[in-house]
């Protein structure tokens, strides 16, 4: 384990010393075109299409050593390595803290691991840099209700779904708040 945080602050600072090649990635012209489309079909699997789109773009920090480390963090997180998983996204962070992904990708892992006020301040500086974040946007919804502050994460939804209308299963999760919190639809 100490080799792998050797390996990951190395990677880190060389891509520190390789300087900054424009990560804002959530700045893609691309962006808008698909979330004008996402916007517009109903189709189950152009949804998935469309989605699967917009998130290689956020996860392209357009630095391969930069996306190395995210993708390092995002398997130790989905294998239940929290401590590498959170070491490489801080790294991502430090490295490129105008990179919505990174922010994102350390809101999940402190969602996981149960640290809701941390993954929230990581979810508002994902939102910050790219407001259309229905990743993050569904996650704060998710965080709220886990919560039991249900008209907040009934309006997280409903951002969401201004973003991602045709989200799928949004609409019943926000049908289920509209009843717990008493909202005529």
């Amino acid at each position: 384990m100490m080799q792998k945080l050797i390996t990951l602050c190395t990677v880190a600072m060389m891509a520190l010393a390789w300087g900054q090649p424009g990560w804002s990635r959530q700045d893609d012209p691309r962006l808008d075109d698909l979330f004008f489309l996402l916007a517009q079909t109903e189709d189950p699997q152009e949804l998935g299409r469309l989605e699967q789109s917009i998130w290689v773009l956020w996860l392209d920090s357009g630095d391969d050593a930069l996306n190395q480390m995210l993708q390092t963090g995002i398997a130790a997180m989905n294998s239940g390595d929290f401590p590498i998983a959170l070491a490489a996204f801080n790294s991502v962070i430090e490295a490129a803290p105008d990179f919505a992904e990174g922010w994102n990708k350390r809101a999940t892992l402190y969602w996981l691991m149960g640290d809701y006020q941390a993954s929230i301040d990581d979810i508002d500086k994902t939102l910050a840099l790219e407001p259309r974040h229905f990743g993050a946007l569904s996650g704060l919804s998710m965080i709220r209700a886990a919560q039991k502050k249900h008209d907040q994460a009934y309006n997280a939804l409903k951002k969401m779904l201004e973003v991602h209308p045709n989200s799928p299963g949004a609409r019943a999760r926000l049908q289920a708040l509209e009843k717990h919190i008493g909202v005529d639809a």
